[in-house]
């Protein structure tokens, strides 16, 4: 499925191994978040873009998670121009809790997603 030409999975095609960019405030991700996925808000991305480049996998896709799916599609096409292999992820955090992925509150609990 795509958005225009940018490419999107929905949660189901999702493994443990791929890597998660959540792009939610920090409201957000800390009701409830996917575990291991990569925190760095859409509003401080550009600042902190390096912390993306670090952490990503080389030459590895990236799955840019928001809330529903319209903040992570931006990011996703600005990392896309940036020449990465980026990847939308549609129904974002909502369609993750809906098809029973965990969701944590990093403190060791069930989170929620707001």
């Amino acid at each position: 499925m795509r958005f225009g030409s940018l490419p999107t999975v929905g949660v189901d095609a999702l493994t443990s191994e791929d890597f998660l960019l959540d792009v939610r405030e920090n409201d957000e991700w800390e009701a409830g978040h996917a575990e291991g996925a990569l925190h760095i808000p859409m509003s401080e991305f550009v600042a902190r873009y390096g912390e993306l480049t670090e952490a990503a996998p080389e030459d590895g896709k990236v799955y840019v998670l928001c809330r529903v799916g319209g903040r992570s599609a931006q990011v996703a096409q600005y990392l896309i121009q940036q020449g990465l292999d980026a990847v939308n992820v549609d129904g974002g955090m909502q369609a993750w809790e809906a098809a029973g992925r965990p969701v944590s509150d990093g403190k060791g609990g069930a989170g929620t997603v707001i």
